[in-house]
């Protein structure tokens, strides 16, 4: 053979390699799946989850992408402005993406048995026009935490009321000036929640028993007016503008917060964090006594990329595998959360029989009005209103616009 016809053979071999190599290429499927991180374990959590995913599914790539809350939603939004949604995303709000078409409904995606698994309740919080929409992976519910040994060394009983609160916020700070009192996050990660818990415990809501938006309301302008109040008279960590909850969180472990507003998860952070803490939980303090707990839920959707058969086969698969009771329930008792299916709860109880109580409360408790299409900019307009009214923003005046922007 001369070397003319050796270098043609070659070249034949490396072209029938190429074809071949690229024909598995194409024969893999690929899912693109954006997170949310819910704490210090989460990226670790979702790198085994994808080695152990992709171990078990050879024919699918996993591409999972670890965001924060702080950063996820204008990630997203970038995403789907580039024509690159991704296909699987894990956040919190879901209804502008449904209303903008993006989105599959559930039961196109998600097994009958893994769909058989979630608390209907649940659901019931992703239903637009009689369908659900998204699946929840996680939830909490807020309540107050107190530190003992602080309100006791300050002689004051667990506030129950506005007023309470306020009493008690001027005796610790008479008590120890380098304490802060209250902890109050108004910052783009959760202050959305921060304006919830007040307005619900002042007797306002987001909405009026029609689904009308309602947030100039007069007892949500009262309401945001006294938490203001209290961060104006420095009653409150120095600056609930940037400082998150986890900010709060590690200063109540360390003492330095004496009371705030959290999820059922604090326990888990602070003992995750090396802190010890003598700490007490109660009902969130409201204008008239009758607490109203605060639940919040997270959720899995699926975007519409146009999928083969292959690729909807793969998200079914994702799905079941995230949610196989063992792998799921290790998920949400890692990060201290409440679980969205029955077999999470009943191992969330035996682990520990504390969590059955608030396993059942979060089954009762007030949820944001998520299914409504204008959420996302009520979220980031509530937050713009507090924090306008931290720099001497009108409190009334700032509702006013946000109502009349909202409602049209």
């Amino acid at each position: 053979m001369n070397v003319k016809k050796l270098i043609a053979l070659i070249l034949v071999v490396v072209m029938l390699a190429a074809m071949f190599a690229g024909c598995g290429k194409d024969d893999k499927v690929t899912l693109d799946v954006v997170v949310a991180e819910y704490g210090p374990n989460t990226a670790a959590w979702w790198k085994q989850f994808e080695a152990d995913f992709e171990a078990a599914n050879k024919d699918i790539d996993l591409l999972v992408d670890v965001v924060s809350w702080n950063d996820i939603t204008a990630k997203v939004q970038t995403l789907i402005a580039n024509n690159n949604a991704p296909d699987i995303l894990n956040i919190d709000s879901f209804a502008d993406y449904q209303a903008a078409g993006l989105l599959l409904p559930a039961q196109d995606y998600v097994s009958e048995t893994t769909y058989a698994k979630f608390y209907q309740s649940f659901l019931d919080q992703s239903v637009v026009d009689g369908t659900v929409w998204a699946v929840p992976d996680l939830a909490s519910c807020r309540a107050m935490y107190y530190n003992k040994d602080i309100l006791d060394a300050a002689g004051v009983a667990v506030p129950t009321t506005f007023e309470e609160l306020r009493k008690a916020c001027e005796a610790i700070k008479a008590y120890d000036s380098s304490i802060y009192p209250w902890g109050v996050d108004m910052t783009s990660d959760e202050g959305q929640a921060c304006f919830a818990y007040y307005i619900w415990n002042n007797g306002g809501d987001f909405t009026d028993a029609e689904g009308n938006w309602t947030l100039n309301d007069p007892k949500n302008v009262e309401a945001i007016e006294f938490i203001v109040g209290l961060v104006q008279d420095g009653l409150t960590n120095s600056d609930p503008a940037t400082e998150t909850r986890y900010v709060n969180q590690d200063m109540f472990g360390a003492g330095q917060v004496a009371m705030m507003i959290g999820p059922n998860s604090i326990p888990t952070y602070i003992a995750d964090g090396g802190y010890s803490v003598n700490w007490g939980v109660a009902g969130i303090p409201a204008s008239t006594g009758n607490s109203i707990a605060h639940g919040v839920m997270d959720r899995f959707m699926t975007f519409d990329n146009g999928y083969s058969e292959a690729e909807m086969a793969a998200i079914t698969t994702f799905y079941d595998f995230f949610y196989e009771d063992t792998r799921y329930s290790e998920w949400v008792l890692m990060e201290g959360f409440l679980p969205a299916t029955t077999a999470g709860g009943e191992a969330m109880a035996k682990a520990d029989p504390a969590n059955a109580a608030w396993i059942e409360i979060v089954g009762t408790a007030k949820f944001y009005p998520q299914s409504k299409a204008e959420w996302a900019d009520v979220k980031t307009g509530v937050i713009e209103v507090e924090q306008s009214a931290l720099q001497g923003g009108n409190v009334q005046e700032l509702l006013d616009d946000l109502q009349a922007e909202i409602a049209g």
